[in-house]
């Protein structure tokens, strides 16, 4: 039983919050991450084939002499194409590509904040020279020469070094995520908007909290918070309600922990709510 958990021990990381909660994230393997970039590749080459096909349609009627400088300028939008799709997808709420989406991972920064876009951008350009620049060389040679095989075996060799680099880090880590301080981390799916909504906890339905105590926290924390309930983890729980209670004047004790907590993000969401329909957006508790 100890030999089967370590490999899966082996791939657990502290991530601490600003709150000072240690929330245990399992890093996604290079299988799973393998098959959400594919995934991504697919969805990326359709929109590209869809725009290629109505650009021919318009443009059937001009010469090949008209259609040279139109070929650069599809080259340039395709690289747009890819680029904003990463970068999106992944600086948005749920820090993730629908191919990521798809096999439940996500971009997470290591040292616990929220992902900035910076670090967003930075781990995706870096992808253009891990993996497009050297497809992009095998598919520029121009004939079955000496020169074109080299080309064609330096362009293999640069892509398959940067692919294989995950593998020789225990983090998991593309150089893109080294050089943005960022982890794809595990995302699993449940059920949890629906529970909260629900309020079916009768321990839950006793805690009651006044408007001071709900402007304590803002969206930023909400979305913490929700991260640790989608957790389940009992000890990462106990911490953030001892901290929330500590922090809004309310005694909490360890067996609620999961309730409380359960009972804050449902008043703290509809507070919000209510806050954004009168155009006051709190977006964290630094926010006054």
């Amino acid at each position: 039983m100890a030999t089967a958990s370590r490999p899966a021990l082996a791939t657990v990381r502290s991530l601490i919050t600003p709150e000072g909660v240690d929330l245990r994230i399992k890093l996604a393997d290079a299988g799973t991450r393998a098959a959400a970039f594919l995934l991504d590749v697919v969805f990326i080459a359709t929109a590209a084939i869809v725009v290629t096909i109505v650009a021919l349609f318009g443009l059937r009627g001009l010469g090949s002499g008209e259609l040279q400088p139109l070929f650069v300028v599809w080259i340039i939008l395709i690289f747009f194409l890819r680029n904003v799709y990463f970068i999106a997808f992944e600086a948005g709420r749920r820090a993730s590509t629908p191919g990521k989406r798809i096999v439940g991972i996500r971009v997470a920064s290591r040292n616990g904040a929220g992902l900035s876009v910076d670090q967003v951008i930075a781990r995706n350009l870096m992808r253009e020279i891990e993996v497009f620049l050297p497809l992009s060389i095998i598919a520029a040679r121009g004939g079955t020469g000496v020169a074109d095989t080299l080309t064609t075996i330096f362009g293999l060799v640069w892509a398959l070094l940067f692919s294989l680099f995950p593998l020789f880090n225990r983090d998991r880590m593309r150089i893109g995520d080294l050089l943005a301080g960022t982890w794809v981390v595990e995302a699993p799916k449940r059920a949890l908007m629906e529970d909260l909504s629900a309020r079916q906890d009768p321990v839950a339905k006793a805690f009651q909290f006044s408007p001071a105590q709900l402007d304590a926290y803002g969206i930023a924390e909400l979305h913490k918070l929700e991260e640790v309930l989608r957790r389940d983890d009992y000890f990462a729980q106990k911490a953030v309600a001892e901290t929330i209670g500590r922090k809004i004047g309310v005694k909490i004790e360890p067996i609620d922990s999961k309730a409380f907590l359960s009972a804050y993000y449902g008043e703290l969401r509809a507070h919000l709510e209510r806050k954004l329909l009168l155009g006051n957006r709190k977006v964290d508790k630094h926010d006054r």
